[in-house]
């Protein structure tokens, strides 16, 4: 972004507007999207539709060049991908009790999840070391024109194919298949039950608000830990990076304990140990002034960042009937991204008047405190769910 944007403080404004408006995009198709499927019995057909237009847009980035003209292309492809995942998650997330046992629900989201960070981390590391790290740059990319970081994309986007299929060729759909034209009128008559329903379930209404809050402030955590890095250590470009790196991988190897133990302890205090957890290691982070010491605890942060994601969706699992799965997945996805403004936008409101990176931070550890709170209030119920 920074490449295309006429300046840095315009390149922010234009990404902002352009996740704004595909955050909206996926709040008012997820569930509608998932009550059809949850009908048409085609969620892996809707899979792959999304997985592909995922894809396509994230190798189209190679026609950005390095110049202002290709803003809008370059926004445009980002928000279209963007709203492409978080879609394709809904009908990904719905399949994990197509895959798993309720007694290992748990196992199966957590390994999931922490081989989707090896996953990314590898690609990442692949682009760095052939595409980026190499000078000169292999087959003949041009760094003048940021071919190698346009190849990237690329990569990303083939990587993404690649490791896409097997769940849509190894896990067939469930129940009966319907015509689209009766899905979708159905589909959204149901939409409408569902959504009445869920305003009368306490339970339900309290674990998606809660997920809200806490994800507002994993979020904001992801977009301004780097910054924050920077701004009070000095951090260069290579040390964010390193520090990005740290995280994926201490969070990948946190999910993969956790879904050792999450079938045991169970999903929503698998949840509050974790935020309980990063808040803990949050505080302590803002109120080091030791480099060293800020490293070391960002390692230990990122063991509970992976948890907290992956026991939501076993818990969504566990609470969503099996009847409407989809849908209440796409309220799962709704709750993710439906405030998702506020966390940067309350950091940046109390940055600005206290004149403080740490006290702006403070925000993430209010979000997570609450969103705990409010988890402790639901009282947990297992729901029907298909076994293998």
């Amino acid at each position: 972004m920074r490449a295309v944007a006429a300046d840095p403080a315009t390149g922010t404004a234009q990404w902002a507007a352009a996740q704004t408006g595909a955050g909206l995009l996926v709040a008012v198709l997820a569930a509608p999207l998932g009550a059809i499927a949850d009908l048409s019995g085609r969620k892996r057909s809707l899979l792959a539709l999304f997985t592909a237009i995922m894809s396509l847009a994230t190798i189209a980035l190679w026609f950005v060049r390095p110049v202002v003209s290709d803003v809008s292309l370059a926004l445009s492809l980002v928000a279209v991908a963007t709203v492409a995942y978080e879609l394709a998650t809904v009908f990904y997330n719905a399949m994990l009790p197509d895959v798993a046992s309720p007694a290992r629900l748990g196992r199966v989201s957590g390994l999931g999840w922490s081989l989707g960070y090896g996953g990314g981390l590898s690609c990442l590391l692949i682009c760095l070391v052939f595409l980026i790290g190499r000078h000169p740059p292999p087959f003949g990319l041009d760094p003048a024109s940021a071919e190698p970081v346009r190849a990237a994309a690329v990569l990303a986007g083939v990587w993404i194919a690649l490791f896409g299929w097997p769940v849509l060729v190894f896990v067939p759909d469930r129940g009966e298949r319907r015509p689209w034209g009766q899905s979708l009128r159905n589909g959204l008559a149901d939409l409408r039950r569902v959504m009445r329903e869920a305003a009368a379930d306490p339970a339900l209404l309290r674990f998606l608000l809660a997920r809200m809050i806490y994800t507002d402030g994993l979020t904001t955590l992801f977009v301004f830990g780097g910054i924050y890095a920077a701004g009070q250590f000095g951090m260069d470009a290579r040390g964010t990076l390193l520090l990005g790196i740290l995280l994926n991988v201490s969070a990948g190897v946190g999910a993969v304990g956790f879904a050792m133990i999450e079938d045991r302890i169970g999903a929503k205090p698998t949840v509050l140990i974790a935020l309980t957890s990063l808040i803990l290691f949050g505080a302590a982070m803002l109120a080091t002034h030791d480099e060293t010491v800020f490293w070391a605890l960002a390692g230990g942060l990122g063991l509970f960042i992976g948890p907290a994601q992956s026991a939501s969706r076993s818990l969504m699992a566990r609470m969503a009937p099996a009847a409407d799965r989809n849908v209440h997945f796409g309220l799962f996805a709704l709750s993710g991204r439906v405030t998702g403004f506020v966390g940067p936008g309350a950091l940046g409101i109390v940055t600005a008047l206290t004149n403080s990176q740490r006290a702006g931070m403070s925000v993430i550890l209010v979000l997570l405190v609450s969103g705990a709170l409010l988890l402790l209030a639901v009282p947990v119920r297992p729901a029907p769910v298909t076994t293998r």
